[in-house]
């Protein structure tokens, strides 16, 4: 039979198992606003019985029951779950930043309608077209440089205000890297103390909840997925690579960005290879601000270089009322300051590239002309060169109109003097340069001898500026244009000679004599006429088409941004609000739990003071 004293064994047993439980229920109520806390529940077992394996023995046969005993205290949390909201996070931070950051792009787009950019360009507009009904007009040449002036400002406060948002858009991706080096160190060392606590055979829920909270906030930033299989290597994978493995957490840096942007790339600390970031709140500011920031910055600043190339194309030949001709109207930067374009790109100091801007041809062609040639012309693209075929039943206008639709980075169109004219259009990679023609090959004759463009076909005929000289390709009466300075909205404006003496602009062409003929408005109404004309290089044809353009691209933007944001921010209530439910703490549930557990103390302690009772009587009254 079992011994005379096992009951007090049983009975303690209860009462430090109940106690366990009415601690747990409290350690639950205390943690109820704890953020990531799970709640815990002790599991309870039978206590190994006393076998008793001979059944012909005197006392009973059977097994003796020992009572309870506590097996393990759990953290109630469904591990699917949890991963799903970790996966479904980083989309939910991703659109949250994008639709902040794209509100202030459309800020900067929402200006007020009497000082827009848009208002400030229609006026400019108007004031050629005023000089032209008044050549000659002082004070309709002083309106004309005051416009000028005004929407060179504009165009300015325009690239400031897109630069800011980019600038700030870096500070928080260096910030975001910051961040995510210590969540990645704090995960690391976490996953150190879990071993140590499993090694003994206990649960480190709380430790467990800390991780899993860290992983989460570490999910909002970058898009991350974790790996438990291995209970000694807990490990985070960040799009294939490993970010954290065990405690080991290799982590990030950042470097600048060698395009004189004053940028920063996210490079892995170890390898200093770039990273990949898709998603999250990182991946959203590295998007917006290499993708979205620059592809507006680099359309206005395709708006402001054509718009004062073209100006200036027309004003050098046109003559002012002091008989002063062959003046630029807006100013204009080069980037090298030698006439063939020639640069040191490596830096070893030997000029190793041609970054030349503008090709023209030296014949004048008809638009309806049919070509009566075949051949592919070959143009640098977004990512390698382009093929754009031409036949001979192709007229000069479809071959253009081919042209502008490729996907090629050089553009083309018929100037003032029906000369074709190709241009080179910002990069979309951020390692090759904006305004730059890259390569120009024609397998045919129609750039080299019809247009006048290239002085040979094929390849040994194509212009490629990764050398020194390059224009030297050219027809020898073809003229070319440098690149500009990165950025010419940046330091767009009036003509210093212009602004000194308003006289010297331009409103007609000069006579043979070279002077100014009274009433002649025709350089002015050409300005004028650039306005609806399509002379745009890129997806813009008119610069109204960029203005319209512009403010419908944002928007659409943000609403996308607005409308994502509010489906994850749904999708992500729904699985917090089902985590909730499964592994948050509710106070009137823990407090019945306290209630039936001290009910269950009491009755062991009643159990405990029977059972002394009876060895009292045992020990001390039979022998009485």
């Amino acid at each position: 039979m079992a011994n005379s004293f096992a009951g007090i064994e049983l009975g303690k047993r209860a009462l430090m198992n109940h106690s366990m439980q009415i601690s747990t229920a409290g350690h639950n109520i205390s943690n109820a606003d704890t953020e990531g806390y799970s709640r815990q529940r002790v599991q309870i077992k039978t206590a190994d019985p006393l076998y008793r394996p001979d059944l012909t023995r005197e006392g009973r046969p059977g097994q003796v029951g020992q009572g309870s005993d506590i097996q393990s205290v759990n953290r109630l949390r469904d591990e699917l779950l949890e991963q799903r909201i970790v996966a479904q996070g980083s989309k939910e931070t991703y659109w949250e930043t994008r639709d902040k950051y794209v509100l202030m792009l459309e800020e900067i787009y929402n200006e007020p309608d009497d000082i827009s950019l848009r208002t400030n360009m229609d006026k400019f507009w108007q004031s050629w077209q005023e000089l032209s009904m008044y050549p000659e007009s002082q004070a309709a040449r002083q309106a004309v440089v005051t416009r000028s002036e005004s929407l060179a400002d504009s165009i300015q406060e325009r690239f400031k205000s897109l630069s800011g948002v980019g600038a700030l858009i870096n500070g928080d991706i260096e910030a975001s890297v910051r961040q995510v080096n210590n969540l990645s160190k704090q995960i690391a060392a976490l996953n150190e103390e879990i071993v140590k606590v499993k090694a003994v055979g206990d649960n480190p829920n709380d430790l467990l909840d800390r991780r899993d909270l860290l992983v989460e906030k570490l999910s909002g930033l970058v898009n991350v997925t974790t790996d438990d299989r291995d209970s000694d290597e807990f490990m985070v994978h960040l799009d294939g690579h490993v970010l954290v493995q065990g405690k080991v957490a290799r982590g990030f840096d950042v470097e600048a960005i060698t395009d004189n942007s004053g940028y920063s790339q996210v490079v892995w600390a170890d390898t200093r290879e770039k990273a990949q970031i898709s998603a999250g709140s990182l991946g959203s500011l590295i998007e917006l601000r290499d993708v979205d920031v620059r592809s507006e910055l680099q359309s206005l600043n395709t708006m402001t270089m054509n718009f004062a190339d073209l100006v200036n194309d027309v004003h050098r030949n046109g003559v002012g009322a002091n008989n002063v001709s062959g003046l630029d109207f807006f100013v204009q930067r080069p980037f090298v300051t030698s006439t063939n374009g020639n640069y040191d790109r490596n830096g070893d100091g030997v000029d190793d590239s041609s970054y030349i801007f503008r090709f023209t041809g030296t014949n004048a062609l008809n638009p309806q002309e049919k070509v009566g040639l075949e051949g592919v012309m070959t143009f640098s693209g977004k990512s390698g060169n382009i093929s754009v075929p031409y036949h001979a039943t192709d007229t000069i206008e479809e071959i253009v109109q081919r042209i502008n639709d490729s996907d090629g980075e050089v553009k083309a169109y018929l100037d003032r003097d029906s000369k074709l004219v190709l241009k080179a259009t910002t990069a979309l990679a951020p390692e090759n340069p904006d305004f730059v023609i890259r390569h120009v090959e024609d397998s045919g004759l129609f750039l080299a001898g019809y247009s006048g463009i290239l002085a040979a076909s094929g390849e040994e005929g194509a212009y490629n500026f990764d050398r020194a000289n390059a224009v030297t390709s050219l027809n020898a009466n073809a003229e070319f244009a440098v690149s500009p300075v990165t950025n010419p909205s940046a330091y767009i404006a009036v003509n210093d000679a212009i602004k000194g003496d308003v006289l010297s602009v331009a409103a007609g062409y000069p006579t043979r004599q070279g002077t100014a003929l009274v009433g002649d408005g025709r350089a002015a109404v050409e300005i004028a006429s650039i306005r609806n004309t399509y002379v745009m290089i890129g997806k813009d044809r008119t610069f109204d088409d960029y203005f319209a353009n512009s403010v419908t691209n944002i928007a659409l933007k943000g609403e996308q941004a607005e409308t994502n944001y509010r489906s994850q921010n749904t999708i992500m209530n729904d699985l917090r609000g089902l985590r909730d439910s499964i592994s948050g703490v509710n106070i009137d549930e823990e407090l019945a739990d306290i209630i039936k557990f001290q009910h269950g103390y009491n009755a062991a302690a009643k159990f405990v003071s029977v059972m002394d009772q009876l060895l009292d009587t045992v020990i001390n009254r039979l022998g009485v």
